[in-house]
């Protein structure tokens, strides 16, 4: 047997359990339709709500490559019709955020120093308010589990995208950004730390839900 072969077939200190989830939005207290309201609810609406409107928004728009990276820089640009803070909104990488504070810190300054130096925006009022909403998830079995790596890369083909999103990115909420659940399982039952770490440097932002799906396959296929 091939060296390959047995790290494919290694048994896992504990199954993959595949899960999916089913989001139930809902809107919270906090609204904005000016620059203003909008800061003041950024600092205020729940972790939650900076998470649904950044690493969120990848799920509802998963089959688009291009256009704004969350939903504070599209409703700038669009609504409020700011153009220069939708686009240093849409310039905001959260790949480099390890906790929501520090993206939530990130997003206030940002907004803060478009007002210092523009301003006329203060007097901008969009028509559409800009509402602040969290998920509340309903998790949902796949019937679908792995023992060792062989197991772990099919399911990862059969999968609904739904349960990609959910270990790969949903679980960066319950993880505080720093890893998501394939990673944990890979580095904990498994023992391949460099694959979990090659796995949460995939670039969420410039694929699609596929396109990360696959690319998780062809690491794990390329570290077997």
């Amino acid at each position: 047997m091939s060296s390959t072969t047995t790290a494919e077939l290694r048994s896992a200190r504990t199954p993959f359990e595949f899960k999916s989830a089913a989001p139930l939005l809902f809107i919270e207290r906090e609204q904005a339709r000016n620059i203003e309201e909008l800061l003041e609810a950024l600092r205020t609406c729940p972790d939650g709500s900076i998470f649904q409107h950044t690493f969120r928004t990848l799920e509802e728009h998963h089959f688009i490559k291009e256009g704004f990276s969350n939903d504070f820089a599209q409703w700038a640009y669009t609504d409020l019709r700011e153009v220069g803070l939708g686009e240093r909104l849409t310039g905001l990488d959260i790949r480099e955020f390890t906790s929501i504070a520090k993206l939530r810190e990130r997003l206030i300054q940002i907004v803060e120093e478009f007002r210092e130096a523009t301003p006329s925006a203060k007097d901008s009022v969009s028509k559409t308010p800009f509402y602040f909403c969290s998920s509340k998830i309903t998790v949902l079995p796949t019937q679908r589990s792995a023992t060792n790596l062989v197991e772990f890369i099919e399911g990862l083909k059969q999968v609904s995208l739904h349960s990609i999103h959910y270990h790969f990115i949903e679980a960066r909420l319950r993880r505080e950004l720093e890893t998501n659940d394939f990673s944990i399982w890979l580095r904990r039952d498994l023992g391949m730390e460099k694959a979990a770490k090659q796995l949460n440097q995939i670039d969420i932002y410039t694929s699609t839900l596929e396109g990360v799906r696959r690319k998780i396959v062809q690491t794990l296929q390329n570290a077997a």
